[in-house]
């Protein structure tokens, strides 16, 4: 008999870092980090060195952001979708106002199955099911990040970083 056994994966979702160097970031996102499975971030980094800092603690999927340098403009997308255990994430930055901001980002990934749609932009924690999709926000690394546990289904959690 094979081990079908599904794995549980740990997902450390953040946005709007806004900072230079890594260890600008507060402990507790970065203690976190280093237990999650793999790294998820929704643009505005500001400086590449951010990004090759956390791709040196875990795998980083990510999206550019508005504030993001032109460098990290031309290396990272403005949307990206990922499997994870047959459950598909849309990541994108967002833009705009915060008020329609869930109505953008959906029209984002229209004509896509998605199951997850992870953004930042707005600085405004979301973690709520619409339509069938979880519309994840984790707010903005300084205040919060978020924890994304997906096992047969998929749990959101954001956590103060302070």
């Amino acid at each position: 008999m094979g081990n079908s056994r599904r794995l549980v994966m740990r997902i450390a979702v953040l946005a709007d870092t806004h900072v230079s160097l890594l260890k600008h970031i507060p402990k507790k996102i970065i203690d976190a980090i280093c237990t999650a499975d793999l790294i998820i971030h929704a643009g505005d980094f500001t400086a590449v060195q951010v990004l090759e800092e956390l791709k040196q603690l875990r795998e980083v999927k990510a999206v550019q952001g508005n504030m993001d340098s032109i460098e990290l403009r031309t290396m990272l997308p403005v949307k990206e979708i990922i499997e994870i255990e047959n459950k598909r994430i849309g990541i994108t930055h967002g833009s705009g106002t915060p008020q329609g901001m869930e109505q953008r980002v959906r029209k984002m990934f229209e004509g896509d199955q998605i199951d997850i749609i992870i953004y930042g932009h707005s600085h405004q924690r979301q973690n709520k099911v619409s339509d069938d999709i979880l519309f994840f926000n984790p707010g903005k690394a300084r205040d919060s990040f978020g924890i994304l546990t997906i096992d047969k289904g998929i749990k959101g959690e954001i956590i103060s970083s302070r």
